[in-house]
């Protein structure tokens, strides 16, 4: 499961959070743990529904937070990417040379999160130093994990996830008595979703009881055994039970009765299927992540199983329950859960069979690399920019083969070089780029052209990120090898990064030549992509030194290249930049009218920095054209969208000196107070939002009450209940005014009171007090 947001879009949650069976005690008690600490950790065996109950009980309280994210870290063996899977989750870009966890605590620093760690067991000394260093800098952060082992420190709260409850060998048999154990519950809903129109009855109800005990309520195992509906009575289910409980005592005597109960159904649901179906199931547990039919048909046939049989045989393993079908972005994908992937691993031929199974895994995702770099500049940007933040957690397998298997990489350099353009530095990947390509220098110190270009493009990737003392020396490294090699691609991108280095210190000067040069370079080398990307920053460091009439010359020939090739991500940015370019003329239509195309350009790649570029430029604009509320507003939008790459619109480079005028200019005009209200809205704005008000829609009008009195921190429900505090209602009497639980009101009163950094009723009602009297003196 990829890295999900609840907040306002709770339509997004996965379906097994909606659909789900009983477990109301166990809520409960979650909802009092999180009340009482600020980390919760789930533990049970696996399939006994950790990760189900953490999302349901995310799902439930995703009201009391600004944000509700959940990260998955069941793909990830890297303890050393913990902090950047979870900033990528939350939507925080690496875009900063500092620390990932330090640029994490800032970014979550202005919301109240509830943040979902789900199976942590394998990586607990990482993740517990995150979470402990998170919840020490955020006072406002909530932290839920689930884990086969609690993370050990201090703080944590520990809720064992116990299966469901069943019923006793000699308990109550009426329908009504088994109806209330949530096992049976569960097992009659799947049963009824595999074979439409069972129902618990007299007939059956003895034989659900029992199949229900003997599988200790453990959700995973009723599940599986329900699927065999299709071709069994409960009867005999419970008979194949019993015998594959006479089987097992032969083998692990030493293993928990839980555990030997779940083992053997999947066990049993293995043995059932075909000896095709077996091979492709064990093989596609090579996948961390989920994948797609093409991934699946590349890497799992061969050696008896043909290509063409491969789609086949996936539907009847995805038929049988044994692998989940998911849909991303349209895609379809699949996904095996972790506790089925371990168990196929342990189905797996020997280590030098696994091992031919994992070249194969890294050899597909090579040539898929290979092509999304090829294919780069071009109609198909967007595409491959989706198909490979799909796939990064096979990504991170592919390279973690390459540097664990000797004599691989020199394969692991050119495939994360390979993922520069498309992967690294649309998503502003920095940090994960320069860790990956670093190691495999590291690894592989021949002497080649692909070492040159992996030294440039780490350099690179320095560079934008502000870090000059790591970037020179690995530029003057990638210098002297492409001389002594005589390579042309390695020399024109050593001159390509040597001008953007210039040019983004701020001494255009030297950076024309280069760049230039740089341009000439490349189009020899035919490398569409790096052209566009020289164009942009010599246009740039061109207009700096004055030549306005051959800065735009340059922009309109940056625009022409990128629309030959239909590419949309060098266009984004160079409409962001041209468009300040024109601002600075005076030419107010023309750069609206590219920041917007802009905007909608970056749009598609998420791509943060861009957008706030352009978002900014647009305040500019609308300052200096009187909408200065509006203006405030977008200085807002734009500094809260470039903080989620670790970056305030206070330190955009030389943009610093635009910025800080703007912000005068609205302060004489609007006020210090109006200014940071506006701003303060601004910042307060989705992403969508901000880039539709930035497109021209108006603020809705519910949005524009909501934020009247947008000097404080509350939302639009806490300031009607900090009123109704003000007028002296009980939490009792506020619930039945607003028609919510008690409980509900309760828990809006603590965030307020959390918030505004008060101990008492009576203070908030002072606080409403001042308010509205700053509103009528406004």
């Amino acid at each position: 499961m990829a890295g999900t947001a609840f907040t306002r879009q709770v339509g997004n949650l996965p379906a097994d959070v909606t659909s789900f069976v009983g477990r109301r005690h166990e809520l409960a008690e979650i909802r009092r743990l999180l009340s009482v600490s600020r980390l919760v950790t789930l533990t049970g065996v696996g399939g006994v529904g950790k990760t189900r109950l953490a999302l349901r009980a995310a799902f439930e309280q995703h009201r009391a937070f600004d944000e509700v994210w959940l990260a998955d870290l069941s793909g990830l063996d890297d303890p050393a990417l913990v902090g950047q899977t979870v900033a990528a989750t939350v939507g925080l870009r690496d875009q900063t040379t500092g620390s990932t966890v330090r640029a994490l605590s800032e970014f979550l620093s202005t919301r109240r999160t509830l943040l979902v760690l789900d199976n942590c067991e394998h990586l607990l000394d990482a993740v517990a130093t995150l979470a402990d260093t998170l919840l020490r800098g955020i006072p406002e952060l909530r932290i839920l994990t689930t884990s086969r082992q609690s993370l050990g420190i201090m703080g944590e709260r520990v809720m064992r996830v116990a299966p469901l409850p069943v019923p006793e060998s000699d308990g109550a048999r009426t329908l009504k008595a088994l109806e209330r154990y949530d096992a049976v519950t569960l097992f009659t809903e799947r049963a009824a979703a595999v074979l439409p129109g069972f129902t618990l009855d007299d007939g059956n109800r003895e034989a659900v009881a029992t199949l229900c005990r003997r599988l200790d309520g453990i959700p995973l195992a009723i599940e599986l055994a329900a699927v065999r509906l299709r071709t069994l009575s409960v009867d005999g289910l419970v008979e194949r039970l019993d015998d594959r409980y006479r089987w097992l005592t032969g083998g692990s005597r030493t293993a928990v009765p839980r555990q030997r109960t779940l083992h053997a159904l999947i066990d049993w649901s293995f043995q059932l299927l075909s000896p095709a179906e077996r091979t492709l199931w064990t093989r596609m547990s090579i996948f961390p992540g989920h994948f797609d039919l093409e991934a699946a048909e590349a890497v799992c046939s061969g050696d008896g199983i043909a290509r063409e049989d491969v789609l086949d045989l996936l539907d009847a393993v995805v038929d049988k329950s044994l692998l989940l079908r998911e849909e991303h972005a349209g895609d379809v994908r699949y996904r095996m859960l972790e506790t089925l992937r371990e168990f196929a691993r342990t189905r797996e031929p020997g280590p030098d069979e696994r091992r031919a199974l994992a070249r194969r895994h890294r050899d597909f995702y090579l040539r898929l690399t290979g092509q999304a770099a090829a294919e780069w500049f071009g109609p198909r940007q967007v595409s491959w920019f989706g198909r490979l933040r799909q796939e990064q957690a096979n990504l991170r397998a592919a390279l973690e083969f390459c540097l664990r298997e000797p004599g691989e990489a020199a394969i692991g350099l050119r495939m994360a070089t390979d993922l520069h353009r498309p992967h690294w530095l649309p998503n502003s990947l920095f940090i994960q780029g320069r860790h990956w390509i670093g190691h495999m220098l590291d690894a592989d110190p021949d002497r080649t052209a692909a070492r040159a270009q992996g030294l440039c493009t780490t350099a690179w990737l320095a560079f934008t990120q502000g870090d000059a003392a790591a970037g020179e020396p690995l530029l003057e490294q990638a210098r002297d090898l492409a001389r002594e090699l005589d390579d042309p691609v390695s020399l024109s991108q050593v001159c390509l990064v040597s001008g953007k280095a210039a040019h983004n210190r701020g001494d255009f000067e030297q950076a024309v030549p280069l760049l230039e040069e740089a341009v000439t370079l490349l189009t020899a080398v035919g490398d569409g992509f790096a052209v566009a990307t020289a164009l942009l920053a010599l246009a740039d460091a061109t207009g700096c030194l004055g030549d306005r009439a051959r800065a735009g010359e340059l922009f309109e020939q940056g625009l022409a290249l990128s629309a030959d090739r239909d590419e949309s991500w060098c266009r984004a940015w160079t409409l962001a930049i041209f468009a300040i370019h024109l601002w600075r003329q005076g030419d107010n239509e023309r750069a609206t009218a590219a920041a917007r195309e802009g905007l909608l350009l970056g749009r598609a790649f998420d791509d943060r920095l861009s957008l706030a570029t352009a978002v900014e430029v647009l305040a500019w604009i609308l300052s200096a054209e009187g909408h200065h509320t509006k203006a405030a507003r977008m200085l807002g939008a734009a500094d809260a969208i470039a903080r989620t790459v670790g970056v305030s619109t206070l330190r955009m480079g030389r943009y610093v000196e635009q910025h800080e005028e703007c912000v005068a200019a609205l302060e004489n005009q609007l006020g210090a107070k109006r200014l940071a209200r506006a701003m303060q809205q601004g910042g307060r704005l989705t992403l969508e939002e901000a880039v539709a008000e930035a497109l021209g829609a108006e603020p809705s009008s519910e949005e524009a009450e909501a934020t009247a009195s947008a000097a404080s921190p509350l939302t639009a429900r806490e300031l009607e209940i900090a009123e109704l505090i003000s007028q002296g209602l009980s939490n009792k009497e506020i619930a039945a005014a607003l028609v919510v639980a008690q409980r509900t009101a309760e828990g809006h009163v603590e965030h307020i009171l959390a918030k505004l950094g008060y101990t008492s009723r009576a203070q908030i009602a002072a606080w409403m007090t001042a308010q509205k009297a700053e509103q009528d003196g406004t």
